[in-house]
Parts: structure tokens; sequence; C-alpha cells
């Protein structure tokens, strides 16, 4: 009796080995498949994606001021800092035109709690391959007409490229990567 209570011990764990090697084989061939299909594209052929990328933060929206003596005496020590500049930051107005025509036009509010961050822009625009004419844009002051910031190119986009618009004030605005 306890020989054949052993067999079928053994027997067990055969079926518990070879059941788990059948599941781990679906498994492997489940993920082997979605792995490889479907099939993605990232982009149809002939064309290239041009990428406005940056992150800035707009002028405060109102002038820094020197405090007064008497202004100064009414603050706590700790507190006496000779300059009063609000946090809040103007948002960025920012358009990008392709060809001439205007692609991409948006006012980007500051980030924070106080309005007190830099603005993002991210944005992808999937066009065709070949010679384009590229202008960028941007407003980051409290002027209400016109652009700051401003730069156009000629631009040759490959098939499949990723083409670049990022701003860096400290290398001189837009910069076309």
């Amino acid at each position: 009796m306890k020989h054949l209570q052993n067999k079928v011990k053994v027997v067990g764990r055969i079926l518990q080995i070879v059941g788990q090697a059948i599941a781990y084989s679906l498994f492997a061939l489940a993920v082997g498949y979605f792995a490889t299909r479907p099939a993605y594209t990232h982009l149809e052929p002939g064309k290239a994606v041009i990428k406005l990328s940056f992150s800035h933060a707009g002028a405060h929206i109102e002038e820094c001021r020197q405090l007064t003596q008497e202004e100064l005496n009414l603050l706590p020590p700790n507190m006496r800092r000779p300059v009063d500049c609000p946090r809040e930051r103007l948002p960025l107005l920012i358009e990008v035109e392709l060809d001439g025509e205007l692609i991409y036009r948006d006012e980007l509010a500051p980030a924070g709690l106080a309005n007190d961050g830099a603005s993002t822009a991210y944005q992808k625009f999937p066009v065709d391959a070949g010679q384009h004419h590229l202008t960028a844009r941007l407003r980051d002051s409290r002027r209400t007409e016109g652009f700051d910031h401003e730069k156009s190119a000629d631009i040759t986009l490959a098939p499949q490229q990723n083409f670049v618009i990022d701003f860096r004030p400290e290398l001189g605005g837009f910069l076309f990567l």
C-alpha cells in the first residue's frame, strides 16, 4: 500500500512538472507573439516629425519694486529684503509656422500653485519629408503685440526624421535641431 502511495506521489509530481512546462511554454509563445505583432509603424513612409519641446519661464506679471526704508522697518528683521518681487509669471504665446501656414498657436500657462513656474510645450507635427520653411515665435514679456523671440530657417527633412524645435534663451533663443 505504501509503495502504491509513493508511485501516486511520483506520478502527481511528474504531471505537475509537465503542466508547469506547458503553461510556461504557452506564456513564452504569447509574449513572443505580442513582442513582434501587431507590427507598429512609427511614421508613414515619406513622413517626418517636427517636435516642439521646451520649458521656459515668462516674465513676472509685475515689476520688482524697491522698498522704502519705512516699509522695511515695518517688516520683521528676517523678512527685510530691499526688493519686493511678485512670484506670478506671465503665460507664453507660441506660434509655429510651416511654409507660411500656421500649424500651432497656443498660450502656455505657467506651472505651479502660485503660477510661478516655467511654461512647458510638447507637440508633434507629422509632415511630408522634403524642403520646408519653418518659423517659430515666442512672446514671454508684458508686450501686447508682436513677439520677443523669432527664428526662421529653410530646412530639409528626411523620411522618418525627428526634427526638434527647442528654446534656450541663454543660447540665443530658438534652436532647430
